[in-house]
């Protein structure tokens, strides 16, 4: 006798996977992203990378790869820029702010020249940033501050100019900050001094953001205030304070005494003149 045959029903979920890992597995690679793209080609314009190849800018990446100099991909995008001491030139290019992904940016150790682009504020996944060593001028841009996962914004040995923006206090992940030698003025931020926030017993309380010791401000002339030691010159000692009070008594006692000097010879003069005296006589009343 014939054994009925059996039919598998697939639960309707198990089939749409099953489709839908196919589809995956049977579509052509994703483009790179044309925001990449622009990113790539202005740094190259901009910093005069001779050994980047622009046919590869439209597709920089391969999975974690990347056919270009210093960048580094995940997923298709770009994530890493890692291009220090290699004698570049130029400026930094705004269009800079196009990789979306990027995380870590390092232009340290060149001759770059020009402002900090305000633009790079848009990179809202930075987490570190490394212009240091170059011959950056102008402002460190508050909007910066935008960037709220950076843990590293090194500045050191450039030419910047200016405060120190209150706002980078406010980045609570910041661990590593440094601007030495440069050419910032103003007060050092109280958010940035090198000071924690102790709980009872003297306990450091929970949650306390990194803070910052002298050596992140040095080698700014005009630059003041705590963890850097009081400025020489901005305080009078007490001989400049003696000195001041005795020549200024000295000049009031020269002053004084030359005005007394020329009452006398005023006088003088008045009573030599002839018929003065009768003049004088006959305007007093009589008593």
């Amino acid at each position: 006798m014939s054994q009925p045959s059996q039919h598998h029903h697939f639960p309707p979920f198990a089939v749409a996977v099953a489709v839908a890992a196919v589809l995956v597995l049977l579509s052509p690679p994703s483009a790179a992203d044309p925001n990449d793209e622009l990113c790539l080609s202005s740094l190259q314009q901009s910093l005069s990378l001779h050994n980047w190849t622009k046919s590869f800018f439209t597709d920089p990446c391969d999975g974690f790869i990347s056919k270009l100099q210093g960048v580094t991909c995940n997923n298709g995008r770009v994530y890493k820029l890692s291009l220090p001491g290699l004698s570049l030139s130029g400026s930094i290019p705004p269009e800079l702010s196009n990789c979306t992904n990027l995380q870590s940016l390092d232009l340290s150790s060149n001759a770059l020249s020009g402002a900090i682009p305000t633009e790079l504020s848009k990179l809202l996944n930075l987490a570190v940033l490394n212009l240091s060593a170059n011959a950056l001028s102008g402002a460190i841009p508050r909007e910066l501050a935008s960037c709220a996962y950076l843990n590293v914004i090194d500045l050191h040995g450039n030419q910047l100019s200016g405060p120190i923006p209150d706002e980078l206090g406010l980045l609570v992940r910041l661990s590593t900050f440094d601007v030495s030698y440069n050419r910032l003025s103003g007060p050092i931020p109280v958010l940035l001094a090198n000071r924690s926030i102790a709980g009872g017993g003297g306990a450091v309380a929970a949650g306390t953001t990194a803070r910052f010791n002298a050596s992140s401000f040095a080698g700014n002339k005009d630059l003041y205030g705590y963890p850097l030691p009081p400025m020489r010159g901005h305080g009078l000692s007490v001989l400049a304070i003696v000195g001041i009070g005795l020549g200024s008594g000295l000049l009031s006692l020269v002053l004084s005494f030359s005005a007394v000097c020329i009452w006398l010879r005023s006088t003088d003069r008045t009573a030599a003149t002839p018929g003065e005296e009768g003049k004088i006589s006959h305007l007093m009343p009589a008593y």
